[in-house]
């Protein structure tokens, strides 16, 4: 399978993700939780045998924010 991006390579998302495909991180539950938006950065943890990408979103600071599902046309590489 032929993919535009590699594992762990930082990306931005270029649309909203589908929320029912987003699931924050556990270590945020006591803060309130961020919504995932389009322009968030990210970095690429798993490509997924659909092609998808599964996306670790990170805040400014790099902590996790949450975990989303993203096809290819939908990010862009920084």
């Amino acid at each position: 399978m032929q993919t535009l991006f590699k594992r762990h390579q930082k990306v931005r998302l270029l649309t909203d993700p589908d929320p029912e495909y987003t699931e924050y991180h556990t270590e945020n539950t006591d803060e309130e939780q961020v919504p995932i938006r389009k322009g968030m950065t990210g970095e690429i943890n798993l490509i997924l045998p659909n092609g998808q990408y599964h996306i670790r979103v990170l805040d400014d600071q790099g902590r996790e924010l949450a975990y989303v599902v993203m096809s290819e046309e939908f990010l862009e590489a920084l």
